[in-house]
């Protein structure tokens, strides 16, 4: 809880609120992925290597054997940092029975990544945003869909879910912005200015709007709530000119949501 709290204030909040076995299953999975997110997104890495480190992590993941991920990854820990060395253990905190599902996705999201740096981040149409959303972020809905299914047979509607992940990406693209074109990376398509992700990012946030409203009261909807109401905060304060929400704000907003 110590390395979620350092690595996203986001999602630390509605993870601390989730109940014993599904909330070490989230925090995991998180986990993990913010470890691979740390390898594509890393400014000294040259992308040959991020491949294969990448490529290295998805077939750890696939066989189940996870600390041959650190193994991968040793020769590089003076470059890598320590929410991405710690992968292995992050995947032994989840519940054994809900263990697959992690490794899946983990997995999964890996050979995705892997693409998308082999490939500079092609964005040129709004179909190829959805994918690399999809990539990033959408696949995180799925699988949180899966955990909560998993933890107490809650329900819900997976094309929604997508969307929900997909939402709080676009709102990452939207802030991080100018950060993204200094490092050489537009993810905004072609012909498409802030008014055009704008719009893409509050379809997606509406269609997330209607997957939360249609859980049960439980975990999920408990999680859901809380950085969804961040998202639509954040877009409304990037519609004004601002960027990010003060700490005070995301307190207002979660004593707001959670009652």
């Amino acid at each position: 809880m110590i390395m979620l709290k350092k690595t996203s204030r986001t999602f630390y909040i509605p993870i601390s609120y989730l109940d014993s076995g599904i909330k070490e299953a989230v925090a995991s999975a998180y986990l993990c992925m913010r470890a691979i997110d740390e390898i594509e997104d890393h400014p000294e890495l040259p992308d040959e290597l991020k491949v294969k480190l990448l490529h290295g992590i998805h077939e750890a993941f696939s066989s189940e054997k996870m600390v041959e991920a650190t193994h991968i990854l040793s020769p590089y820990r003076e470059v890598l940092p320590a929410v991405s060395m710690k992968i292995t253990e992050w995947a032994l905190l989840c519940p054994a029975s809900a263990a697959p599902i992690i490794n899946h996705y983990i997995a999964k999201m890996s050979l995705h990544m892997a693409g998308w740096v082999q490939y500079g981040w092609n964005i040129h149409t709004e179909e190829d945003l959805d994918e690399y959303t999809y990539s990033v972020a959408g696949m995180v809905g799925e699988m949180l869909s899966e955990l909560w299914l998993w933890h107490d047979g809650t329900e819900s509607d997976r094309a929604k879910a997508i969307a929900f992940g997909r939402g709080l990406q676009a709102v990452n693209i939207l802030r991080n912005r100018e950060e993204d074109l200094e490092r050489g990376v537009d993810f905004f398509p072609d012909g498409w200015g802030l008014q055009e992700m704008e719009q893409y990012t509050r379809r997606n946030l509406q269609t997330a709007d209607s997957y939360i409203a249609d859980l049960k009261k439980g975990p999920a909807l408990k999680f859901c709530k809380i950085p969804l109401a961040l998202a639509h905060a954040t877009v409304n304060l990037i519609s004004t000119g601002g960027s990010k929400l003060t700490r005070d704000a995301v307190l207002k907003i979660v004593n707001r949501v959670t009652g």
